[in-house]
């Protein structure tokens, strides 16, 4: 089943959030409307959005409410991925020009930094307290991550538990806290809030060890860059690190960041990669963190997003995009 057939009965409260979105990064300066715009009609799953919303729906849902926060979350997200683009050096996101690689490093970090402030402004339609400053929190945590990425990579000295801290405040923070601000927004009790931030968390650790299965796994039309770009670009992932045991690999790792001309060795290490039984044993750890996530699901009450909650959680352990 594709994503979107999971959860129909959003699709009006979607589109609007769409529509929000697109006015949201509007502006007087032409050059940062365009730059923002270019990333957020290139596309994407909008599963912060989505989660904040089917969250939403534990409490007494009210879409003028979970809009703020599902733009605010997603808009965040936006302007990491601008700004990731910088420090990775990336061309290519979503089979599309970067901003970096369509104007310049200048213009991707202001446009980030824009992207940024709006998803701030946004968040000062919602009154609860406690919703900043699980925001406040969670932006310090992901900023930490994207410091701990700049300064892995390359590293292959890492372990697994650097992994998992770093997967956890890049992407899993931001998926949990989508789905416990979604309630706080509509009102539901603590009790709920709090099991939905676990599902999410769990949810969003898998998400990211998909991912980083997918960017060996996948073709590079699916991925929209080219296969094994994370490793190219330094970056030290699951499959990766459960491959580097073999002493043989490990030095070809070694290689790869040295030499000039790359071709040739990064696709000695996809087919190495893909032909041992390290993408299983990734598999194995992303299937782990979603059981728990659908183990949370059974303490929630009954009612219309619990199903949706279901199926995507299933969905991102067998996605190949």
């Amino acid at each position: 089943m594709k994503l979107k057939m999971m959860y129909t009965f959003l699709n009006t409260d979607i589109a609007l959030i769409e529509k929000e979105l697109e006015q949201s990064v509007q502006t007087d300066e032409p050059l940062i409307t365009e730059a923002s715009l270019h990333l957020l009609q290139a596309g994407g799953k909008r599963i912060r959005p989505i989660f904040v919303l089917l969250a939403g729906k534990f409490g007494d849902y009210n879409i003028e409410r979970v809009k703020y926060i599902a733009v605010s979350l997603e808009l965040i997200h936006m302007a990491s991925l601008v700004h990731d683009d910088v420090i990775d050096d990336a061309d290519k996101r979503r089979g599309k020009p970067t901003i970096k690689a369509k104007w310049d490093n200048r213009i991707a970090m202001y446009t980030g930094d824009y992207i940024f402030a709006r998803s701030l402004e946004m968040m000062t339609r919602i009154k609860e307290i406690e919703a900043h400053q699980i925001l406040s929190n969670t932006m310090v945590q992901l900023s930490l991550g994207e410091i701990e990425q700049i300064k892995d990579k390359y590293n292959l000295n890492q372990d697994l538990r650097t992994y998992l801290r770093r997967i956890r405040r890049k992407t899993a923070l931001l998926i949990a806290v989508s789905c416990q601000l979604g309630a706080i927004a509509t009102g539901a009790s603590k009790d709920i809030h709090k099991e939905l931030y676990r599902f999410g968390y769990y949810v969003g650790m898998a998400f990211q060890i998909t991912d980083d299965i997918l960017d060996f796994t996948s073709s590079a039309e699916q991925l929209g860059k080219p296969v094994g770009s994370d490793l190219l670009q330094g970056n030290i992932t699951l499959p990766v690190l459960f491959a580097m045991e073999n002493r043989e690999f490990r030095n070809k790792v070694e290689q790869l960041f040295v030499v000039e001309h790359k071709d040739e060795l990064i696709a000695e290490i996809i087919t190495y990669i893909k032909s041992s039984d390290v993408i299983e044993r990734s598999l194995d750890m992303s299937d782990q963190y979603l059981q728990k996530a659908i183990n949370v699901l059974d303490h929630l009450p009954n009612n219309k997003a619990k199903k949706p909650l279901y199926q995507i959680a299933k969905f991102v352990g067998k996605r190949k995009f």
